[in-house]
């Protein structure tokens, strides 16, 4: 969602936003900056983090931008760097300072797994247990995790390089966000600083924040996808069926680009907090992720099996999309959503 400049047209090239709040080039020039891949991506972290504004102050709309911008580029670096700018969110929510290094922010359970827990010990509060979907664990500094603390579940910051903290290996096969390994985190006795009051985490509005934030990852991810329909027209001149493809998916990326600015806007003037946050979440991911499939459909069956098999930098988007994706929940946040617009007996009209 970068502003554009007045001689560029604003389409799925541009991916302007009409009151020029976005992300401009800090954020695409240091991109192309450092070296695709893991590293580069904690690099850019740890730079983004001086930099980025925290949502809910006024300019999200740049923090979506980035997220964005990030992800049209490549989403191995946006899936890095979202986490740890949503934890540095987090702790500026609690009015907590953030350790050194970058975050992870492991929130995940998992049926049958028991949850971590959090236990007062003779010096301070230590957490035990296995947590799954832990991404980068292994290479991370810190990260905040949810524990069981009594019968409430809580968020707590905590030292990756800490003794009892041990990403699990050999757990990650995915072929989509292949490097950023997301398997189990085994935690025994590692000390840990409780953020907020327990269920907090769930409770504080940035919650809702921090999944549209994600979406804006989406959203990168499937402008990427876009721009090689724009390329393939530049190799051989379209007809109606391509011409086609590219007004669709125009029109179903400026939808979704004005959706997140809505949004955007909506946090910043203090209108998505509690049930409406909520509902606002869940439309704003349902409308991208709905956008970001179909864009996977349609720019699979316009440019057939050629850039899944010989190119390298598509080939990886469009898996990384794919497994990026599932973290929508689909049919289930529509239910809920459904479920929270009969509550507030609100109409359409």
């Amino acid at each position: 969602m970068p502003a554009s400049s007045d001689s560029t047209p604003t389409t799925i090239v541009a991916i302007a936003d009409a009151d020029r709040r976005l992300l401009e080039t800090a954020a695409a020039a240091a991109v192309t900056a450092v070296p695709l891949g893991v590293e580069g991506a904690l690099e850019l972290a740890r730079a983004l983090g001086e930099q980025v504004p925290a949502p809910g102050r006024g300019r999200t709309a740049e923090y979506l931008s980035v997220l964005a911008t990030l992800g049209a580029v490549d989403l191995t670096i946006a899936r890095v760097v979202e986490p740890h700018l949503d934890a540095l969110a987090i702790l500026d929510q609690a009015g907590l300072e953030p350790g050194a290094g970058v975050y992870g922010v492991y929130a995940a359970e998992r049926p049958g797994l028991d949850p971590v827990r959090a236990t007062e010990g003779p010096d301070r509060i230590r957490v035990s247990g296995r947590k799954p979907w832990c991404s980068l664990a292994g290479g991370l500094d810190r990260a905040l995790v949810t524990a069981v603390e009594g019968e409430e579940r809580r968020l707590f910051d905590i030292d990756l390089r800490a003794p009892g903290a041990r990403a699990v290996s050999g757990t990650w096969v995915s072929r989509g966000l292949a490097a950023v390994d997301s398997g189990d985190l085994q935690l025994d006795g590692v000390p840990a600083t409780p953020v907020g009051e327990p269920r907090w985490y769930l409770a504080r509005p940035g919650f809702a924040w921090g999944g549209i934030g994600v979406a804006a990852c989406w959203f990168g991810g499937a402008v990427g996808l876009a721009r090689a329909l724009l390329r393939s027209a530049e190799h051989r001149r379209p007809d109606q069926l391509a011409l086609a493809a590219i007004g669709e998916a125009d029109r179903l990326l400026w939808a979704a680009r004005a959706v997140l600015a809505d949004a955007a806007e909506g946090i910043d003037r203090g209108e998505a907090a509690g049930a409406t946050g909520a509902l606002l979440a869940d439309r704003v991911r349902g409308v991208v992720a709905g956008t970001a499939e179909r864009l996977l459909a349609l720019v699979g069956q316009s440019l057939g099996p050629a850039p899944l098999t010989f190119d390298e930098e598509h080939a990886r988007r469009v898996a990384d999309l794919t497994v990026y994706l599932r973290q929508h929940h689909a049919g289930r946040d529509d239910a809920r959503a459904g479920a929270a617009v009969l509550a507030a007996a609100e109409g359409w009209a």
